[in-house]
């Protein structure tokens, strides 16, 4: 049972990512990134001034190949990194301006068309979507490889 959930679950999140990203399409600045850099850019725009460390745990990566992404995506004019106030150390990560202004446009354009997705839904399947969400948020937390695992994979 548990195995066939899984198997739907996986597929049905697949088919609503696909659809979205075929509607939508990628913003210019993500175009050419790879999975790992879109990933990173996405991180940065919803948490500016996050850490190398902190992204690379959210992210389920070890912080040398967050910094490498770091790098590129600097490079690219994507992202600033600049020294934390405290402990110049720490390096905290931000979108130029350009980069979030496009992140911004395709993340609107992406909300747009599930909205109006979801007002073409029946009510009970609206409500059947809010309720599963902290189901959903349970399960992305059980994903979370732990910083053991993390390492253990490199």
């Amino acid at each position: 049972m548990t195995e066939t959930l899984a198997e739907d679950l996986l597929a049905a999140i697949g088919l609503v990512r696909r659809r979205l990203r075929r509607s939508a399409g990628r913003p210019l600045a993500l175009s050419t990134l790879t999975g790992s850099q879109a990933e990173l850019v996405r991180l940065v725009r919803r948490n500016p001034g996050i850490s190398v460390a902190e992204a690379a745990a959210e992210l389920g990566l070890v912080a040398n190949t967050v910094s490498t992404l770091v790098g590129q995506l600097t490079e690219r004019g994507m992202l600033l990194r600049a020294p934390d106030e405290s402990d110049r150390r720490i390096a905290r990560l931000t979108l130029t301006e350009p980069a979030r202004e496009q992140v911004e446009a395709w993340r609107d354009r992406r909300a747009a068309l599930v909205n109006e997705a979801l007002d073409e839904l029946r009510p009970a399947d609206r409500d059947a979507l809010r309720a599963a969400l902290p189901a959903l948020g349970v399960l992305a937390e059980r994903l979370t490889p732990s910083e053991r695992d993390v390492k253990e994979s490199v």
